[in-house]
């Protein structure tokens, strides 16, 4: 049996920006429409637009993403956004 740990406060937000974006790029088409058209049910659209699942696999995001259109560029730009520069010398 696999057990999943709880999901971290940061991933409850990524979960809630990803269901954010998905629902203003859905705009009028309707849950079942898009949901078909990515090969997901509407319940795990659904899930996803409510922040039930925070982290949905790569594929099906990729799926939904491509029926929104939407790159998964601004997909993770939306839902990532930078925290600072990491990694960098000043110069």
């Amino acid at each position: 049996m696999m057990v999943r740990l709880p999901l971290s406060p940061a991933e409850v937000e990524r979960g809630e920006r990803l269901g954010a974006l998905l629902r203003r790029a859905r705009g009028e088409r309707s849950m079942l429409s898009v949901a078909l058209d990515a090969g997901v049910s509407p319940e795990t659209l659904r899930k996803i637009e409510s922040g039930r699942v925070a982290t949905p696999a790569f594929s099906t995001i990729a799926a939904i993403a491509g029926v929104l259109h939407l790159s998964l560029d601004a997909v993770w730009a939306e839902i990532e956004p930078p925290r600072g520069v990491r990694g960098r010398v000043a110069s």
